[in-house]
């Protein structure tokens, strides 16, 4: 299992990279981006990379281009609690309002002893498919917009631990520090209402979101995870919200709880938005036991 993984974030990194080498090739022929899509309809990134909202991905297809058009953006995401340090930032590509393609880098840090030193590194390939519905113009259905996805992650090792002598999340009881998530969601936006509902059903071993590896001590088999969200259009520009995600529990080191988080994000045009909240992340690791709440920073800009 972790040699298949291994070569699927391989075959994923080299796919990512010969579509970047393709589309440079190809930039004096290529069209511009018709931005055709409705503001704010592309999402922002969530923490792992995809379009969506902070911490969940959506159905919708990140960027602004339609269904004969894409749409590439590019993020930086900064969150601080207590006591850790998470930055998040990327790419990602969105064809056809039908594939969306994302390569992200997460850097987690400590700030506070005996994690003072703490680093880890995360990258992760993330593929989504729209399979049906239409979150703009299907007002008239009850069917919401449906996609399906996969995150291909890959853990990079512990650095500043080397005095208890950790240097990979398997010495914290991981059963291993590569996995794949695989997920569902369904967004439903009532513009009368100016509503967007959304619900994420995830399939995960992964151990805060893989920065402390993928299945454990305590359990080593995927589970469903539920994830939502609901924002509300202030205007045209202004978006409100909440979110939550559920975890998996399967570290003896980490006693590991839910997301939350209450968010503005403001588009003030297609080729740029920026996002914040505030996020309760609850405990990280038991070293530093206590609920981890803090603000989340997210600039994204692109077309």
């Amino acid at each position: 299992m972790h040699q298949n993984t291994l070569r699927s974030i391989k075959v994923a990194l080299l796919s990512v990279t010969l579509c970047g080498l393709a589309a440079n090739a190809a930039a004096e022929n290529f069209p511009a981006p018709d931005m055709g899509k409705f503001l704010a309809t592309g999402g922002v990134k969530q923490l792992e990379g995809a379009g969506g909202g902070g911490i969940t991905p959506w159905a919708l297809i990140t960027g602004y281009g339609t269904e004969d058009s894409y749409g590439v953006n590019a993020h930086i995401t900064q969150v601080g609690t207590q006591d850790y340090r998470l930055k998040t930032y990327g790419v990602a590509v969105g064809f056809a309002d039908k594939l969306e393609m994302s390569l992200s880098k997460q850097e987690f840090s400590g700030s506070l002893a005996p994690l003072d030193q703490l680093n880890i590194q995360q990258d992760i390939v993330g593929i989504k498919l729209k399979l049906t519905g239409d979150a703009v113009f299907d007002q008239d259905k009850l069917l919401p917009q449906i996609a399906v996805g996969v995150m291909l992650k890959r853990n990079n090792g512990i650095a500043g631990l080397g005095a208890l002598g950790v240097s990979n999340v398997r010495q914290l009881g991981a059963s291993n520090d590569t996995g794949v998530d695989y997920y569902v969601s369904a967004t439903k936006l009532y513009l009368d209402q100016s509503l967007l509902l959304n619900a994420t059903l995830r399939l995960t071993k992964a151990n805060q979101m893989g920065i402390l590896g993928f299945g454990g001590d305590k359990s080593n088999h995927y589970q469903a995870m539920f994830e939502g969200s609901v924002a509300y259009l202030i205007h045209r520009k202004l978006v409100a919200g909440v979110e939550y995600r559920m975890k998996p529990r399967n570290l003896g080191v980490d006693n590991e709880k839910d997301f939350s988080d209450v968010f503005l994000a403001y588009f003030p045009n297609k080729n740029f938005s920026v996002t914040a909240a505030y996020a309760n992340l609850g405990d990280i690791t038991i070293f530093n036991p206590k609920n981890q709440r803090g603000w989340y920073l997210s600039l994204q800009v692109g077309n």
